[in-house]
């Protein structure tokens, strides 16, 4: 199961209280005060992990909390620190405070660590208390609360390259075509429902490139306001650095015009309202596909390559059963990431 959110609260340790003692000892009659210091509570610390890509393991446990400090002790015994918890995230996962919206830690690096709740300061005992003309202090300090927070976390998938385009536009066969990739594929709408992710190699060593592909679900007309599977995967490609538009110029679609069908997933794209810090999807460089072209119509290939050549927008013609255009469209990919790379 693919969990891309999830809203989890976070309680760091207390710390331990100071200790109110006074050394009674043998052959010691003025001991003094003899308090020790309470211990530190355990921070919630976050840290992305290679080895998760989802957030289900969030789902079903929202509470994490970690342990409070020991109080301090006689004989000027501190207090063990509380051991602190750490969370694992996938990487690319956003966190977000739930009370004021604002981001805490955007995770883009593996083994990144983030201390996201902190543990309450130790409280301190009576010997610190002690001067020249109050040497019996009775006072000692109360542990420090833990940080408490709640949390929304946001998965957002790390590609390169991102496919967007109508259901059935062919998303799915191409990506399982030019990787090992292996998504549900069938002759429905909606057949993917997740989304997919898949490593394409050009060349041959030891000059040999890669860059990783999203499929995600299709969009319609509407999906903005909610119709069909929403526009909630669209955050997974908001950091890719090239989009691949698809269009379908069959006649399987059972739609007449592929131009319009381009301007509505193009609208669709300008309205997700996405993170303010990442790029609009529509600024992103565009490459434009028409998809299977064994069983094209040629009045639609037609009208398609003229809009995308009027727009300046790179086209490529391609089938993914056969693989016509398959090659040539992993090697435009490859060179529009280089300078990006450099």
């Amino acid at each position: 199961m693919f969990i891309d959110e999830a809203r989890i609260r976070v309680k760091a340790g207390d710390g331990g209280n100071g200790c109110m003692a006074f050394r009674r000892e043998k052959f010691v009659p003025r001991g003094g005060p003899s308090g020790g210091d309470g211990g530190r509570g355990g921070d919630v610390i976050m840290e992305a992990s290679q080895r998760h890509n989802t957030l289900i393991h969030f789902r079903y446990n929202p509470e994490h909390k970690a342990q409070r400090g020991e109080h301090g002790m006689g004989s000027n015994c501190t207090g063990q620190d509380g051991r602190s918890v750490v969370l694992q995230v996938p990487v690319g996962t956003a966190v977000y405070d739930m009370e004021t919206g604002e981001l805490v830690h955007d995770f883009k690096e593996p083994d990144e660590r983030v201390v996201i709740a902190r543990g309450g300061r130790g409280g301190r005992g009576n010997q610190h208390f002690a001067t020249p003309t109050h040497q019996a202090p009775r006072e000692h300090e109360l542990g420090r609360p833990g940080e408490e927070r709640a949390l929304r976390l946001e998965l957002k998938l790390l590609a390169d390259v991102g496919l967007v385009g109508y259901p059935n536009a062919g998303k799915s066969t191409l990506i399982a075509r030019i990787s090992a990739a292996k998504p549900k594929i069938a002759d429905y709408p909606f057949t993917t429902l997740e989304p997919n992710l898949g490593v394409v190699t050009v060349g041959e060593e030891p000059e040999q490139e890669s860059f990783v592909v999203a499929d995600v679900p299709g969009l319609i007309e509407g999906a903005h306001e909610g119709h069909g599977l929403g526009t909630q995967f669209l955050r997974h490609i908001e950091r890719t650095r090239v989009l691949v538009h698809l269009v379908d110029v069959s006649d399987a679609s059972g739609r007449p015009d592929p131009v319009e069908d381009f301007k509505v997933i193009n609208n669709e794209l300008a309205s997700f309202a996405g993170d303010p810090n990442d790029a609009p999807l529509t600024d992103k460089p565009m490459i434009v596909a028409a998809t299977k072209i064994d069983a094209a119509n040629p009045e639609k290939l037609k009208k398609l390559t003229t809009y995308a050549k009027r727009r300046k927008l790179e086209f490529h013609a391609i089938s993914a059963v056969t693989g016509q255009g398959i090659d040539e469209l992993k090697w435009a990919l490859a060179r529009r990431l280089r300078p990006v790379a450099q």
